[in-house]
């Protein structure tokens, strides 16, 4: 680290200070004020440097002392991470509620990691092995998983000594033969993105348990997603869910400018859910970082660069992360403030002319790579988006469609009819489809991706034949169009609604999604049939093999059932003469 200057406050204005005096970097963290206010160098203009404050500024005038630590915005990454609640900047709330209470005075820190904590190390090199960077050194037990210990990315030569035992995050555990120091923990700049190998191709799916998201608008490993939506629509209990039932093994959460209420109930609610997978709390395997819209706009800025150093982490470990931002508008809020103090040229709306350059720049450190440890890990990256007054055209949501893969459309409409996830099959669509077709035959069913166009299609019909219900009625259709309209409703009221909170409901494996929408379009196919030989659609309409198909998806023993109902519409269909 470099040697630390001082220098003086020459002007304020909110969170954007101007200093002068000292020589920093580009995005050195420096200490404000007789405070020691923690900020971010962001503009060196000749011998002025200007520095956004991560705190509120309130009080701090010119002629305080600056000081510059000579390093970057850091997180510390080690055993530890799992289970913690951080603000923007990683310090950790409940630490500081216990030394402060539930307002954290401004100049107040504290270490990302416990310095006490002991952890238990074994170590999986030996003297004389070759370590570079990547390296897994050894394993720790930490939440519900294995932690492997990382050789820091400076780390390269022979090992000297090695030892097992309890460590803290601090101890020595080892060294190598040029005299470099191994330890639990090591540092990185948030704003660097962690090396790799390798990038692969998106090609196995995030299997999520969501009917609505897994069959018609699949997330890969690695990818990325977006799910805008007005107040209400459902934009939390989704990323919950996603949190719960995905097959990634540690969820990042970023509560990103969001008001307080909402943090509060993801902070209440996290803590209590168990991770179906373990039967162990779900927060053994999460990292909440919680920076709520009336905390400084500059910590907001940062949060969700701090979010995915932490999910870069543990992908380097091996593991498949998945990382939630909720939400990005208010980060890009927090830069368009930001912005304006320093009297940058506005863009659209305010906003800053960068913003798709700083989006692109967060959702492009994701992906499923080849990492230095020889294993594969994955980084998939879920942005939840507020627009205004569910705005779809304004800039944050254009910008981050053009950048994203898949987009969930939360839609209003849909959350006033109760029909929840509110997600619109009209406009929602996802481009990893066709690259994951071959891993959905090989896996689940050769005749997945013509089942799911199927439903795609017949949803598209109902909504062209919605247009001249509205006109002229349903009774004026032609019996094969009405059929399209009540298969079409079927599938959204038995398959795509789906509820949080009901046990068996909550989670729908592939197997069993694929089975059910399979039944609903053999009901179709029979059903059609059935009006060439003219049999009145209200008598297929009542067929108990209906009924008991939107029962199915209640009961524990959904998939035994499910072959019993397929065969009982069989033999009702049969006795209509189809």
């Amino acid at each position: 680290m470099a040697t630390k200057e001082t220098g003086r406050i020459s002007r304020v204005a909110g969170p954007v200070v101007t200093a002068e005096g000292i020589s920093p970097r580009m995005y050195d963290v420096v200490l404000v004020g007789e405070l020691k206010l923690m900020g971010e160098v962001i503009k060196l203009v000749g011998k002025k440097t200007v520095i956004q404050v991560y705190e509120d500024t309130s009080g701090i005038r010119p002629g305080e002392v600056v000081v510059d630590t000579g390093a970057p915005l850091q997180v510390e990454l080690g055993p530890g991470l799992l289970s913690s609640v951080y603000d923007g900047v990683q310090r950790p709330l409940p630490v500081l509620r216990e030394t402060q209470g539930d307002f954290v005075s401004r100049g107040i820190t504290a270490p990302g990691l416990d310095r006490k904590k002991k952890w238990e190390f074994t170590p999986l090199v030996k003297k004389g092995d070759e370590v570079g960077r990547g390296t897994i050194l050894g394993e720790v037990p930490e939440g519900n998983i294995i932690h492997r210990v990382l050789a820091p990315n400076d780390a390269k030569g022979k090992i000297k000594s090695i030892s097992s035992g309890d460590f803290t995050v601090e101890d020595v555990i080892g060294q190598l033969d040029s005299g470099y120091e191994l330890k639990l923990m090591q540092k990185w700049p948030v704003r660097q993105a962690r090396p790799y190998v390798e990038k692969l191709m998106p090609d196995i799916p995030l299997v999520t348990g969501q009917r609505v998201l897994d069959m018609l608008f699949p997330l890969a490993k690695g990818g990325t997603a977006a799910i805008p939506g007005g107040f209400g629509t459902g934009k939390t209990v989704t990323s919950q869910q996603l949190s719960k039932w995905s097959d990634a093994q540690i969820v990042i959460y970023v509560g990103c400018g969001e008001r307080g209420n909402e943090m509060t109930e993801v902070l209440t609610t996290f803590p209590e859910l168990e991770d179906p997978k373990t039967g162990k709390p779900l927060m053994g395997r999460t990292v909440l970082i919680a920076n709520t819209s009336n905390m400084p706009v500059a910590a907001r800025e940062a949060s969700v660069y701090t979010g995915i150093t932490i999910a870069e982490y543990y992908r380097d470990m091996g593991y498949d992360v998945s990382l939630m931002a909720d939400s990005t508008s208010r980060w890009a809020e927090a830069m368009r403030e930001i912005s304006s103090r320093l009297e940058e040229m506005p863009g659209e709306e305010g906003y800053p002319a960068y913003l798709a350059a700083r989006l692109s720049e967060f959702y492009e450190r994701c992906g499923r790579v080849k990492v230095f440890s020889g294993g594969i890990g994955s980084i998939s990256v879920i942005g939840a988006v507020s627009p205004s007054g569910g705005d779809f055209s304004e800039p944050v949501t254009q910008n981050t469609l053009r950048i994203v893969k898949v987009f969930w459309a939360l839609d209003s409409k849909l959350r006033e009819r109760r029909h929840f996830p509110a997600i619109n099959w009209l406009t929602s669509y996802s481009l990893y489809s066709p690259i994951l077709e071959d891993w959905y035959r090989k896996n689940v069913a050769e005749d997945w991706n013509q089942v799911r166009l199927w439903a795609m299609e017949t949803l598209q019909k109902e909504s062209e034949l919605q247009e001249i219900v509205q006109l002229v009625g349903s009774d004026a259709l032609p019996e094969e169009q009405r059929l399209t309209l009540d298969v079409a409703r079927m599938i959204r009221e038995f398959f795509l609604q789906q509820s949080a909170y009901h046990a068996v409901d909550t989670y729908s494996p592939l197997k069993r999604q694929y089975e059910y929408m399979s039944a609903i379009k053999r009901f179709s196919e029979l059903a059609k049939k059935a009006i060439s030989l003219e049999v009145p659609l209200e008598r297929i309409s009542s067929l108990q093999s209906r009924t008991d198909l939107g029962k199915l998806k209640f009961e524990e023993t959904m998939d035994a059932d499910l072959k019993k109902v397929a065969a009982e519409m069989d033999k009702q269909f049969a006795s209509l003469g189809a």
